[in-house]
Formats: C-alpha cells, structure tokens, sequence
C-alpha cells in the first residue's frame, strides 16, 4: 500500500526511472482545488506543496528524459491556470513568464524536454505554443478553432486535434497537413459560430452562437454544457449541427462555472451552483430577444449530465422563460443524487454546496430541482441510463414520479447503459428522439428515416 485516505486523491504520474509517484489529494478537505505531493515508491515523502483555500495544483507529467525527475505541474496562484516545473529533490522551481498568452493555459513536455507545449482557451478558441523554461515564446501555427489534445514529435513537430463549428475533427500537424481523418463517409461539414458579449448580474458573459439560412428572429435552443467545469468552445458539435439543420439557432453560454474566463469566474458559483449559472443563461436570452435572434414564444433549454441538471432546474425556476426543455442524464433529486452517487462525487458536491446535506442542507434544498417541480410548465423530454453511476437512476425517477402526479408535460427515454451511451447507433436514436420532441414544441416540420 503506497497511499490511502478518506480524501479523494489520484495517482498522477510515474517518473520514468519508476522511482516516484507524484499524488493530487484532497487532504485539506477541497477536492477541488487539490495539493500536491511526490512520494518514491516505498512511500517517503520527497515533495509536496499546498497553495491554500481556493488555490488549485494540477500533476502533468515527470520529465519524458531518462534520469530527470523534473516535474511538470499546473498552479492558480495568480488567478488562472499557468505552468511550472519543480525538481522534487531540491524543491527547486521554475516558472516561464507566459503571462503574455491569453485565457487558460494547460502545458505537456517536448520530447527533449527542453520545451514546453502549451495550449491557450481563450474565449472559446485554441492556439498553441512552444515554451523555453526561459520564457521565450514561439507560436505554433493554429488554424482558428478549437484544439483537443496536442502531442509534440520527436522531429519537433506537434500533432494535434483540431476542429472548428464548421469543420469536423481531424488531426493536424504544424508541418501544415492533415495527417489522419476518420474512417468512412466525412461528417458533413456545419455553420460557423459567432460571437456575443451580454453584461450579466457577475460580469461579462461570453456567448456562441449559430443560426441557420435566413433573417431572424429563430425558434432557438440554448444548448448549456455539462461540467460545470468545461466550456462551450468553437468546435465541431453533431448537437449543435443537427439543430441548425432542424431550422434553430442555437446559443451556448459561457456560464459562471465554465473554464477558460479565470479561476474566479470558474468558482463564482460555490456555496450557490444552478442558479448562479442560470442568472448568465437568463441574460444572454434577454439579449438575445432584444437584439431579433430568438423568438421569445419559441425557446427550448437544453443539456447532458450539469447542463441537464441546469434544465430542470432552469424549467422550475424560470419557467416563464422557456418554451420546453430536454435534460439529458440530469441531476433532478439533489439529495438523492449525493446519497446515490461515487464518493468522488460526493467530496466534489462537499466543496462546491460549501457543506453536505446534513451541513447545510437549505443549500442543497434551494438548488434542487426536485423542489421546484410544481412550477414547471413547459414539457419536458428526459433521458435517462439505467446504470449511471454519476446521475444516477433513483434520483431521476424521484422526480419523474412528482412530476406525473402533478400532471406535468413530460416524455421519458430509457436506455440500458450508464452516463450516456458508448454505441454510435445508440447515440443517433437519442439524438433523434430530441429532435423530434424539440420539433414538437416548437412547431417545426421536420422529416426524418
């Protein structure tokens, strides 16, 4: 036994002489902002570093060179996610200056490890850069978009996945070619994403949105990502794609809680998560009606596993707003969902309720959408796994069950699997079946096979 705690905790890394471990743990009792400590493989304790409340470390990687031990690591000390590197044995740290990069970072090793591979979200988009430990910065060439993971070359050279909202994903080499695309029929290809801007009640909240041919104002979808902690990005999304195609502008909200805007703006909604999201989401419809985008009478909520837990929750507390909702492995029953799910989880919900439900249990009740069901007045379309370990069953059928007693507009679609679904076939039936509900409440002619 190397490590045991009541903590969540995760191993991170091997070095590759195979004589350390480095450990991100929760010890201090945030799981979401977690410390630091390399161990050597019979359990001494060479290094270890805690930020404080509220200040997060993240384990890259050691050095990929045979006999450096060197450690690559992520710290927020300065109010985004910047790289370092440390030598456990001295504690001796090394921090690039790469305070001229925009936006959140994230950071791998070159081959050589003379260089650091960094990548910069910045309002939605993604750009590379090759980084000295000196701080000198080279920028790689990045077609405007959105890169998934990035892996430098022995040749130098950096091999990435790339897409943008118009364009589907393929792997791009900064030698300029494409160097792998999927197997099959291409994906066809969808429309660009623009951008808006909308002051909200916490700041300036950044928005995406696509829309199809023609003049506005649209039957719209707010389509709200799950996480909380992603973000809507300038990506390829079959989602997004095929609601444009059904004739609805769609709008993504970089809600309080999304990564990419700054550890601040990331943990904004602790002590009070849904309702602090849903304020931005409100703002960016406000604007989006006001500026001739979106139809008021005609505007579905929509959302996966945090962004379906938002729906619910969106569709009781606001329900003069939309016009249906599609929720998608939600959160439904809070109280059921902490007392069901993975401990993982549980010490997660800890840190952003500020307690557990025994703690602070008007929290927890106030952010429930088990406890706004009544209100709901829209229909609702849910989709459910059998076997969900991070939503799971009990808590959904909690409140399907209210809601057929209180004579809710509500459709329920089944699947046998867990947080979603892993077969391609399994995937398009699910997707078919929001369409088709989403078509329904908006009035939209829609044929289908």
């Amino acid at each position: 036994m190397l490590y045991a705690s009541e903590h969540d905790a995760d191993l991170a890394g091997l070095s590759r002489s195979e004589r350390l471990v480095v450990l991100e743990h929760s010890e201090h009792g945030d799981s979401r902002h977690r410390a630091l400590r390399v161990l050597t493989v019979d359990g001494e304790v060479v290094w270890e570093r805690w930020d404080g409340e509220g200040l997060g470390l993240h384990a890259v990687a050691f050095s990929p060179v045979e006999g450096d031990e060197r450690l690559l690591a992520m710290h927020e000390r300065e109010g985004r996610m910047l790289p370092f590197v440390v030598d456990p044995a001295t504690g001796d740290e090394v921090h690039p200056d790469v305070s001229s990069l925009p936006g959140d970072l994230d950071a791998d090793w070159y081959a050589d490890a003379g260089a650091l591979l960094v990548r910069a979200e910045d309002r939605g988009r993604s750009t590379l850069h090759r980084v000295l430990l000196d701080g000198t910065i080279t920028g790689l060439p990045t077609p405007t978009g959105s890169v998934g993971d990035a892996t430098a070359r022995p040749d130098g050279s950096v091999e990435y996945s790339w897409s943008s909202a118009a364009s589907p994903t393929v792997i791009r080499s900064t030698a300029g070619e494409v160097v792998l695309t999927p197997p099959g029929a291409p994906a066809p290809p969808s429309v660009p994403v623009s951008d808006a801007y909308v002051m909200g009640p916490g700041g300036e909240v950044h928005a995406l949105m696509a829309t199809p041919e023609g003049q506005g104002p649209w039957p719209t979808v707010f389509l709200v990502h799950g996480g909380p902690t992603m973000h809507d990005s300038d990506a390829f999304a079959a989602d997004r794609a095929a609601y444009v195609d059904l004739g609805c502008a769609v709008v993504q909200v970089n809600y309080r809680g999304s990564t990419g805007y700054g550890s601040a703006w990331r943990d904004a909604l602790t002590g009070r998560p849904g309702l602090t999201e849903l304020e931005d989401v409100a703002a960016v419809r406000a604007w989006a009606v006001e500026s001739g985008l979106t139809d008021p009478d005609r505007v579905v909520l929509t959302g996966g596993s945090w962004g379906g837990y938002l729906t619910l929750l969106g569709l009781g507390t606001q329900p003069e707003l939309w016009t249906g909702g599609v929720a998608a492995v939600p959160v439904a029953d809070y109280l059921a969902a902490y007392e069901d799910e993975m401990e993982q989880l549980r010490a997660f919900d800890r840190s952003l309720f500020g307690g557990s439900p025994q703690e602070v249990p008007e929290v927890w009740e106030r952010c429930s959408p088990l406890t706004y069901v009544d209100a709901v007045r829209a229909p609702v379309l849910v989709l459910a796994g059998a076997n969900d370990p991070r939503c799971p069953i009990r808590q959904i059928d909690n409140w399907l069950s209210a809601a057929a007693e209180l004579g809710k507009d509500v459709e329920v679609y089944r699947f046998d699997a867990g947080h979603g679904s892993l077969v391609v076939d399994e995937r398009v039936r699910q997707l078919r079946a929001e369409l088709t509900f989403v078509a329904r409440v908006l009035g939209l002619t829609w044929a289908h096979t």
